[in-house]
């Protein structure tokens, strides 16, 4: 008879998040390739737009601590499989629909919820539980590592069936796509969640540890405590930059007359360092304190985004900016996940870390929505950007006196 918590091999577990990861993220990261062909279509503002995108990003991390409750009492596979159905359900829905409302349900609710069934938060928690406390960081790094190689593959792809083809057959084949996620579940598997195996749900992710904390004690733990309430507070500011760099580039970069593929090469510089960027976060996070390693990136990135908009903008600035912001990109995303794991165990990972996340997607839907808000109040992304490095200089003093030990209540985790 199998061990009722064997974990999945280290190396099938990192492929097959990877992989799931990467279709989710790098569909995602091209949809600021869609603002002009969908909005001159449909003769819409981009603020129009913009409130389908933050409404997506707003449904992602609302469900996010949904999802991570049912992932972490269910397992990954049922709750991926939605995804796949959901996100490309949506897909479908934003390539057809043409009435406003219709694009608001489909590309920012249907889509949220299949974003939120089928990225980081689920997959964390599947990583957290199935390797030792030593290896989590870095195999969390390698994770999101693989989340900006998507960003880095699908962009160049998205941008070519754009040129090839009609921006809505582009957005049917990429619906097509999502749907591989749906058979990489089964390389998520987890032997603990198969059926008459619920005595296995107990245990701690070496199979040694009872755990008998509840999903509402493991809640009010976590908000009882001020270095949880920082993290998710910090984790804001990266959503709101994030989003805005994301979605609106492309359109910042065309305003200023910059050929096309500036915009193209850009994201996709951003998603190549960001690979670097993710793993390094992973694998420094194994030496240094992550709360310090967190603090960097959100001072970096503001100094970035200032002397982006100091200098004179032409491609090799554009470029440089976005390898710079590409290796902080994601970065924040293994440190946070970590932290959260460490501070309060793995048991409740996934719902732990879909709160954080809600935080984070509350700024991405800011981000987002303002930035085309206040583009077509003023004309330009202008105030949006000083926004940006002011709120990054408040994150990375916000991450500072975060300690990363265990909660004493988390003690509650130990038999």
């Amino acid at each position: 008879m199998h061990h009722p918590d064997r974990p999945i091999p280290m190396g099938q577990l990192l492929l097959c998040g990877a992989l799931i990861v990467t279709m989710s993220m790098g569909i995602r990261h091209s949809f600021g390739l869609w603002l002009q062909p969908i909005t001159m279509a449909h003769g819409w503002t981009r603020e129009d737009y913009s409130l389908a995108m933050a409404v997506q990003n707003l449904v992602w991390g609302a469900a996010g601590p949904v999802v991570g409750w049912w992932a972490d009492r269910s397992g990954a596979f049922k709750v991926l499989w939605s995804g796949a159905l959901l996100y490309a359900l949506g897909l479908v829905g934003m390539a057809t629909t043409s009435q406003h409302l219709g694009f608001v349900l489909t590309t920012g609710v249907l889509i949220g919820l299949g974003q939120a069934c089928s990225t980081y938060t689920v997959i964390f928690g599947v990583v957290g539980r199935n390797v030792t406390l030593e290896q989590r960081s870095m195999a969390m790094g390698i994770t999101a590592a693989a989340g900006s190689f998507g960003q880095f593959l699908m962009v160049p792809v998205a941008s070519l069936l754009l040129h090839n083809t009609d921006w809505s057959s582009a957005l049917l084949i990429l619906a097509a796509t999502a749907l591989i996620i749906g058979p990489l579940a089964f390389g998520l598997r987890e032997k603990r969640f198969a059926p008459g195996n619920k005595a296995a749900l107990a245990m701690g992710p070496t199979g040694g540890q009872a755990n008998t904390q509840t999903a509402g004690q493991a809640l009010l733990e976590a908000f009882g405590h001020r270095d949880y309430l920082l993290l998710t507070a910090g984790y804001f500011v990266c959503g709101f930059q994030l989003a805005f760099i994301g979605v609106h580039l492309p359109s910042y970069l065309k305003d200023h007359q910059l050929a096309p593929q500036v915009a193209t090469t850009a994201l996709a510089l951003i998603g190549l360092f960001n690979v670097l960027g993710s793993y390094a976060a992973g694998a420094l996070g194994a030496r240094l304190r992550k709360n310090w390693i967190l603090s960097s990136i959100y001072g970096l990135r503001a100094l970035a985004m200032l002397l982006f908009i100091m200098v004179p903008l032409s491609a090799w600035s554009v470029g440089i900016f976005a390898a710079a912001m590409g290796t902080l990109w994601l970065s924040t995303v293994p440190p946070t996940n970590a932290i959260v794991a460490q501070m309060h165990g793995v048991r409740h990972l996934s719902m732990l870390g879909g709160i954080v996340f809600f935080s984070h997607q509350i700024g991405s839907f800011l981000g987002v929505w303002l930035a085309g808000r206040l583009y077509d109040f003023t004309g330009s992304y202008q105030v949006v950007w000083w926004l940006a490095i002011a709120l990054g200089v408040l994150a990375a003093l916000v991450n500072l006196p975060i300690q990363e030990q265990r909660q004493p209540g988390a003690r509650l985790q130990a038999a």
